[in-house]
């Protein structure tokens, strides 16, 4: 038996200012579709733009349903809306913040296992890494370079080639 480490590399900014203007307008857009999630259930409400790389913009936000778990987690909403819109064109980033009704989110969290194999999937389809902006409501953000990072076991497409 051979136990190994795996190690992640992520840069955290004290707060948005520190970023980009290109990052900080992705994450206000981030924030501006936080406010239309529909969450009433849990009152959780996650925003996420993603920033292409012909400079076009797509929004989503959870949209829960009495059905759990019919609805649908930000991140996968704005994924599968550029994937419709924009077949071709490659994800360059991802801002994905969230805030609640119930309780302070005072640091970033990060995307559930669907979302991150559903951004694992456009990063190979593309072959081009997606950077990840991760933000609370207020306090740190996290950036990563790939969701490799945060899905460093990924299912690839590669794997489900016959012999």
């Amino acid at each position: 038996m051979i136990k190994k480490e795996l190690k992640i590399t992520f840069t955290e900014y004290d707060s948005e200012q520190e970023l980009a203007p290109e990052e900080q307008d992705l994450l206000k857009k981030a924030r501006s579709a936080s406010d239309l999630a529909y969450a009433p259930y849990s009152n959780f409400f996650v925003g996420a733009a993603i920033l292409l790389e012909n400079g076009v913009i797509v929004t989503g936000n959870n949209q829960e349903n009495v059905a759990f778990p019919s609805g649908l987690c930000a991140e996968r909403v704005a994924i599968y809306t550029a994937g419709a819109q924009y077949p071709n064109v490659a994800i360059r980033s991802i801002a994905i913040t969230c805030k609640s009704k119930q309780f302070h989110v005072g640091e970033p969290l990060s995307p559930c296992g669907a979302c991150r194999q559903a951004m694992s999937e456009y990063e190979m389809r593309h072959n081009k890494n997606i950077r990840i902006i991760l933000a609370g409501e207020t306090g740190k953000i996290r950036i990563l370079d790939s969701i490799a990072d945060i899905l460093p076991f990924m299912f690839k497409a590669e794997q489900l080639k016959k012999k």
